[in-house]
């Protein structure tokens, strides 16, 4: 059981925009997790405007820009995605997802589910379910917003409709998606999970939740499993955090004595410099290095415990 920084890279950490104060990024997390509402959050990057820095700069920095996030196209000859439904009896009935797989598959492979972020089935989500599905794996990426129609094309309305969702019977529809895809007939039976931000918590969710039928979990810059149920966790983690994110952060120590006192493998990064959504390239809280580090170390996680 490890907890190591980042090691120093290469290739310098991309940082936030000079003309882009850190405390933008920092009202931004707050706006996205509805600690503050859209008015307060537009009004204290006003006061960020009156001094000199463009209202268009300062929005164009923040909020995602879905075209730049594409790095396996839906095209891409190596995969075949469709949008598949799967019964969820103690959720929301019925759920949909984005099912990505290897068009060279012979026979099973090991599966991960792709947990999205607190605004539903975005475009940077499939495309992380896309990135996998080229490595070699079946990806299934649920959307928590199929009861309401699914993802709407837009952030805003998106976590406005995933806080309206029971959290209840949201998490049993992940949970759901998760026996759905383990019993896939392709898959090998091995299980993995990735989760972004509120899917990094759900990631530490299942784990807790179904310590049997989860293989590995790599959370981003998720919170804990709720107190009372997560010395159940014995999967197999890698965690990712930033180094800047200070409200996930807080949440470390506790989780991670956990862990400890039960035996759990883990191992915990930190990436210096770096925002809450570091993975995220539709924003310019993307840290390319560190991003592309982070995410060489999934692959290799899930390989080793997966197969």
């Amino acid at each position: 059981m490890t907890q190591t920084p980042a090691p120093a890279l290469a290739t310098t950490p991309a940082q936030p925009p000079q003309s882009i104060p850190q405390q933008a990024f920092d009202w931004y997390d707050e706006y996205a997790h509805g600690l503050i509402d859209r008015r307060t959050f537009m009004n204290r990057l006003m006061s960020l405007s009156a001094t000199g820095i463009a209202m268009g700069t300062l929005t164009a920095a923040l909020m995602p820009n879905y075209a730049e996030a594409e790095q396996v196209s839906f095209n891409d000859p190596d995969i075949k995605a469709t949008y598949t439904r799967f019964p969820s009896p103690r959720g929301h009935g019925e759920g949909q997802g984005y099912l990505v797989v290897p068009t060279n598959l012979e026979g099973q492979a090991p599966v991960v589910l792709v947990i999205h972020e607190n605004r539903g089935l975005n475009p940077y989500i499939e495309d992380v379910a896309r990135r996998l599905a080229k490595a070699g794996f079946i990806a299934f990426a649920p959307d928590a917003l199929y009861p309401l129609g699914g993802y709407p094309g837009n952030d805003d309305e998106g976590r406005s409709m995933q806080g309206s969702l029971d959290s209840a019977k949201m998490e049993a529809d992940f949970m759901a998606a998760a026996e759905f895809l383990k019993n896939h007939e392709a898959s090998t039976g091995k299980l993995g999970a990735v989760g972004f931000c509120y899917g990094g918590y759900v990631v530490n969710m299942l784990a807790a939740s179904m310590p049997e039928q989860l293989n590995a979990g790599v959370p981003f810059y998720g919170t804990p499993a709720k107190a009372d149920i997560r010395d159940q966790v014995k999967a197999p983690l890698m965690l990712q955090f930033a180094e800047l994110d200070n409200r996930v952060n807080a949440t470390w120590p506790d989780y991670e004595a956990t862990l400890k006192a039960n035996g759990v493998d883990y191992t915990a990064h930190i990436y210096p410099d770096t925002n809450h959504g570091f993975h995220n390239d539709s924003t310019a809280r993307y840290d390319e290095a560190a991003a592309e580090l982070a995410w060489e170390r999934t692959l290799a996680f899930f390989n080793t415990h997966l197969g």
